[in-house]
């Protein structure tokens, strides 16, 4: 999972990524976020609300609209207008000063929770997204690291033909160093596991274009 930290604190974005298994790309202000939502999807969005009102309740109501991504602001502002304007622009939650991480952190992750099921059930195959553990006939299916990530997101796509890059800017931290051939090294190390437990291929690959996981029990 990947989040956008827009204007929040260097520190605090650091400590966000560490106490919950998600990306944070951080952007300087709102005007820098564009850039960050023109070539990436995100699952939340964070923003360290400046003062800024009117822009800021734009830029809410804009990105909720078009991306139907969950958003929450961090505020320096104790006002009860405030918060109810940025909820009624689209915001899903608002937090206030004085900013506790494990608060924080609970509220992203609640979130998070809500917004993408923790656990993926395709017949008798289990992908458990907390655990890392992937199960077939409740026996364990060892997958780890970035191919776990990968069968994540193409089971959370089911059917969706997904391309490499995509799947770079969705799960590594840096896609832009990050060559398309380590995409077909993670996938190849799936099918090896995946493939010889359930009898059938998992994952399709769609020439030029990327990978369709299209497992499913009759």
């Amino acid at each position: 999972m990947r989040i956008l930290a827009v204007g929040v604190d260097e520190e605090l974005s650091n400590q966000l990524a560490t106490n919950i298994r998600v990306i944070v790309d951080e952007a300087y202000d709102l005007d820098d976020s564009s850039n960050f939502l023109r070539f990436r999807n995100y699952d939340l969005v964070l923003i360290d609300y400046d003062l800024e009102f009117l822009k800021t309740k734009k830029y809410i109501t804009r990105i909720t609209n078009e991306l139907k991504v969950p958003f929450i602001v961090l505020s320096i502002v104790d006002d009860k207008e405030t918060e109810i304007a940025f909820l009624k622009a689209g915001a899903d939650d608002f937090i206030k000063e004085p900013f506790d991480i494990d608060i924080i952190s609970a509220r992203v992750e609640a979130k998070l929770r809500r917004t993408i099921d923790n656990r993926i059930n395709i017949g008798r195959l289990t992908i458990d997204i907390g655990e890392e553990k992937t199960s077939y006939k409740d026996k364990e299916i060892e997958i780890k690291g970035k191919p776990f990530d990968i069968l994540v997101y193409l089971a959370e796509h089911k059917n969706q033909v997904i391309s490499k890059d995509r799947l770079l800017n969705a799960i590594w931290e840096e896609p832009e160093f990050i060559t398309p051939n380590v995409v077909e090294t993670s996938i190849n190390a799936i099918r090896q596991k995946l493939d010889k437990n359930l009898g059938i291929k998992c994952i399709e690959t769609i020439r030029r274009r990327g990978y369709k996981f299209c497992y499913s029990e009759s």
